[in-house]
């Protein structure tokens, strides 16, 4: 089976390296959409977006009132009118491993993140691509 991040070019993946802050996507449990200034990782091997963030903000509470599951999120940068969604199936990973890993790949993106006692990661498994950077 083909990933969701087969064939996009040296352009899309320098997009999804370069320093910027983008915003993320959910729903609130009244149906708004809550949209948060993130900074986001891309692993174009496993298919995932990566944010870090404490389990106490919105943006974790609107992912885990979705159950199980996860919930439908988007990510998007956007440079000038260079711009990329991603949309995906977001969960909350709390295990250490999930969470040494998000901080690892932010560091490399951004800079390395305070610790902070509260940190999950939201992963996003990647299924659609938007944009003009693909």
């Amino acid at each position: 089976m083909a990933g969701v991040f087969d064939g996009v070019g040296a352009e899309f993946a320098a997009f999804w390296t370069e320093r910027r802050i983008c915003l993320l996507a959910t729903v609130s449990r009244d149906g708004t959409p809550h949209l948060v200034a993130v900074g986001v990782t891309v692993d174009l091997d496993g298919g995932l977006a990566r944010v870090i963030a404490r389990r106490s903000s919105q943006k974790i509470r609107n992912v885990l009132a979705a159950g199980d599951r996860g919930a439908r999120v988007a990510v998007t940068g956007i440079e000038g009118t260079r711009w990329s969604t991603l949309q995906g199936l977001g969960r909350v990973r709390s295990d250490p491993g999930s969470v040494a890993e998000a901080e690892r790949r932010y560091a490399q993106r951004y800079r390395t993140p305070k610790p902070h006692p509260e940190r999950v990661v939201l992963e996003i498994a990647v299924d659609r691509l938007l944009g003009s950077v693909r």
